[in-house]
């Protein structure tokens, strides 16, 4: 992009709360206009745009306006480290040696800055399946835990529904015959009650480490899932991907 990367005019010392903030990661980067028709509400609202090291190049490609990379930059290199800062992107370095990822910097660093809202692009794919696992596993921070977070591409758009205590509930808004696969995660899932989807539940258990819940498919425009215990991952895909 001539000239630089786009920024928005933030003011990177601003505390107001982020109400919708992205986070992209070094995985898989989506195309932009596959991104758009799959979810076409994906961008609305965003505000703030972390990129985890070498995720700024995919956010580059996705016309994203980046406004802070982070991470220890292994996968920038210092040459794509001087060349944002250059744009006038804010990058924190982090050493190599560290307990948390950089994807796992950059969600906390959304957090830093009040967002209520994260959604994680470049989370899949790539070339390490450690990698997309654990960022699946980052849905489920304690710190997310109120947070509506999702990670997603232009095939698929996952979710952690977690009942900590007392029910909880997800509505899925989208289209008639795209698909709705409901998976225990880290544990059996009880008390599950859907509306809307063609397998139906009526307060009953997922348990780990069986597939029930795979490729449910969506009736009604708003469909909705309700969980008693446990943890859910709600993984919704285009109905074409069936064909």
């Amino acid at each position: 992009m001539g000239g630089g990367l786009p920024r928005r005019q933030l003011g990177r010392l601003s505390r107001l709360p982020v109400v919708h903030a992205v986070v992209v990661a070094d995985g898989h980067t989506p195309d932009r206009a596959a991104l758009d028709r799959a979810w076409p509400d994906w961008q609305n609202g965003v505000v703030l745009v972390v990129a985890a090291d070498a995720g700024a190049v995919g956010a580059e490609a996705l016309g994203l306006a980046i406004d802070l990379v982070v991470g220890d930059g292994d996968s920038l290199g210092p040459a794509g480290v001087a060349r944002f800062r250059a744009a006038g992107v804010e990058v924190r370095l982090s050493p190599a040696e560290k307990d948390e990822s950089d994807t796992e910097l950059a969600m906390l660093a959304c957090l830093d800055r009040g967002a209520r809202r994260i959604t994680l692009l470049g989370a899949f794919g790539g070339e390490r399946l450690d990698h997309a696992v654990a960022n699946l596993s980052l849905l489920a921070m304690p710190e997310l835990e109120a947070l509506d977070v999702s990670a997603l591409d232009e095939r698929s758009r996952v979710r952690l529904l977690q009942a900590a205590g007392k029910p909880a509930s997800l509505a899925l808004p989208g289209r008639v015959g795209d698909l709705v696969s409901l998976l225990p995660f880290g544990a059996g899932a009880d008390d599950i009650t859907t509306e809307g989807l063609a397998y139906g539940l009526e307060g009953e258990p997922l348990p780990f480490g069986h597939v029930r819940g795979l490729s449910n498919v969506r009736l009604a425009e708003v469909a909705h899932v309700r969980l008693g215990r446990g943890r859910l991952l709600v993984i919704e895909s285009p109905a074409t991907l069936s064909e």
